[in-house]
């Protein structure tokens, strides 16, 4: 069996090196470098675009348990961003472009693989999957739109920017994890985070600057519709002048340790490269014109004379309908042959288009049936087939895509979430014997 890939970025990989550790023959697409999308700098497989985050690493958390349960499996992915990774606390951060090219030698050195630089503008012939992620090309838009008979969906998103660690004043800013003490590192090592500290003036001067900055305007043809795990730091603060300090600039867990007190806001910013050379602003995706980012960013403390890497940027994400059109093995129920993988099927994040990625490359060998639904691998791959809604949106790996528990523990949420994570490995190691014997 021959199968076409269509799309190297982290679905796509991850797929082509399942299939090929199973003996199957891959021809992978990617319309990159030749043909660019609006995010993407590079023409190397994997390119992460809008972070260099996969969230958290602690199984009480869902991306963790995720991630977690993909190391099981053997997932190829994983095992480059846990040997590309970057300090970022109780997260897994990876040097981006490290990265990349981690995954650009593993698909190079698979004798089963074919890495073709071309635009897919048809379906190819034959088995198939789609795991052009949510930058698709309009031609192959198009010729989706002729298969599904309904067009995509689409949603806008918004990419941070990135700082030279040299022209931050480290008179205003300071490292430091969040509830992190005395006690709990060397006093000799570097926190993983970066704090600009505001006080009450400076919040409330920044949040008026960033909502009156000139915006990226949305074409006359498009309805703006945000995804909402990845708002543009602008959007936020529309909903309210409070609404950054509960949410990407909250203060909670740090003190400045030149005050001893919390400040009324913080900025944080996370390492992009392992030589600390770079780092990006937390949660600050945006849709600013350049010159404004410029302008306004420079306003955060410690960033006054800030210079930048790489200004943020927006764009738009196509995805399909994938509880109207994919049967339970993601494949289009109008025609088999065809597979879907990635954030086009509508689920979002790095980790979730990896796991995509992984079961769509062991289903297309004819290896197993999907996971069970406690599982984070089973929960966040059925949201894209089983879903019942009118309004169809991306989702992440959340606890909410799980089934309850029987009985539920007493301790809290968090003692909940450790349960849950117990069940999932417990059911996903069943399955994995399973999966063992069968091949």
């Amino acid at each position: 069996m021959k199968v076409s890939i269509v799309g190297a970025g982290l679905a796509g990989s991850e797929a082509a090196l399942q299939l090929a550790s199973s003996g199957v023959e891959v021809d992978l697409y990617e319309m990159r470098p030749g043909t660019m999308t609006a995010a993407h700098t590079t023409g190397v497989p994997a390119e992460l675009v809008c972070s260099n985050s996969f969230r958290s690493n602690l199984l009480h958390n869902a991306p963790g348990l995720l991630k977690e349960e993909l190391r099981r499996c053997g997932s190829f992915l994983m095992k480059a961003a846990d040997c590309c990774r970057v300090p970022a606390g109780g997260a897994l951060a990876v040097d981006r472009e490290e990265f990349s090219k981690t995954v650009q030698d593993m698909l190079r050195s698979e004798k089963l693989i074919t890495l073709i630089e071309k635009e897919v503008t048809e379906i190819p012939p034959g088995r198939v999957m789609i795991a052009a992620g949510p930058l698709a090309s309009t031609s192959l838009a198009d010729a989706l739109a002729k298969i599904t008979g309904s067009g995509s969906l689409y949603f806008y998103d918004a990419i941070a920017p990135v700082i030279d660690f040299e022209s931050v004043n480290m008179d205003r800013a300071y490292f430091q994890n969040r509830y992190e003490t005395e006690t709990d590192t060397d006093t000799d090592s570097q926190a993983d985070y970066l704090n600009c500290p505001f006080t009450e003036e400076e919040y409330f001067n920044f949040v008026r600057e960033l909502k009156e900055g000139e915006r990226v305007s949305t074409r006359d043809f498009e309805k703006e519709l945000h995804f909402q795990g990845c708002m543009p730091v602008e959007a936020i603060a529309d909903s309210g002048d409070m609404s950054l300090a509960f949410g990407p600039m909250k203060p909670v867990g740090l003190v400045d340790p030149r005050t001893g007190v919390r400040s009324f806001a913080v900025v944080q910013l996370r390492m992009e490269n392992r030589a600390g050379t770079a780092w990006n602003l937390v949660g600050f995706q945006t849709k600013l014109t350049y010159p404004e980012q410029k302008r306004v960013f420079r306003m955060i403390p410690g960033l006054e004379k800030a210079e930048f890497i790489r200004l943020g940027s927006m764009h738009r994400n196509t995805f399909i309908n994938g509880p109207l059109l994919l049967d339970e093995r993601m494949q289009l129920k109008t025609d088999n042959r065809i597979m879907f993988a990635g954030q086009i099927t509508g689920i979002e994040g790095y980790i979730e288009s990896i796991a995509s990625g992984y079961l769509a490359g062991v289903l297309m060998a004819g290896i197993g049936t999907f996971p069970a639904p406690d599982t984070a691998l089973g929960a966040v791959l059925r949201y894209p087939t089983e879903t019942v809604t009118d309004n169809y949106q991306p989702s992440n790996i959340n606890y909410g895509l799980f089934p309850p528990m029987k009985k539920k523990p007493r301790g809290g949420r968090r003692a909940r979430r450790e349960a849950q994570a117990e069940r999932a490995l417990k059911s996903l190691s069943e399955w994995l014997s399973a999966l063992s014997a069968e091949k």
